[in-house]
């Protein structure tokens, strides 16, 4: 299977993937700007929290972090400077990551996730 089928346009946020700890760091640093803004803000977190997380199996870390790194990146398929529309591409990114390890987010990663956001 051609892999070049299956990426068209998420190439940048494959070779972000690659180096987790620039994503761990770009991560939070959106995040605070965004996360009032953000609709889907603790599943973001509950699947940050999952793909950082020792016991996750390392499919679904690469799975969470690929969502994470497209959510980072600066340039994406809507600008995310745009009122409603700018974070439609990473909620859909998102939700089709977390469809396919849903049952790899547990209710700790949850629980981290909502004790994150009333820090925020």
């Amino acid at each position: 299977m051609a892999s070049s089928e299956h990426t068209v346009g998420f190439e940048p946020a494959d070779r972000l993937a690659q180096d987790r700890e620039s994503v761990r760091r770009r991560f939070w640093i959106k995040l605070k700007k965004v996360v009032a803004k953000l609709p889907f803000a603790e599943d973001l977190l509950a699947a940050y929290y999952c793909a950082f997380d020792r016991d996750t199996p390392l499919q679904v870390k690469a799975t969470l972090v690929g969502a994470i790194a497209y959510f980072v990146l600066p340039l994406d398929a809507i600008p995310d400077v745009l009122p409603v529309l700018g974070f439609t591409d990473d909620a859909a990114v998102l939700v089709t990551a977390l469809k396919l390890v849903a049952s790899s987010i547990r209710l700790e990663h949850r629980e981290a996730a909502r004790a994150a956001i009333e820090r925020l």
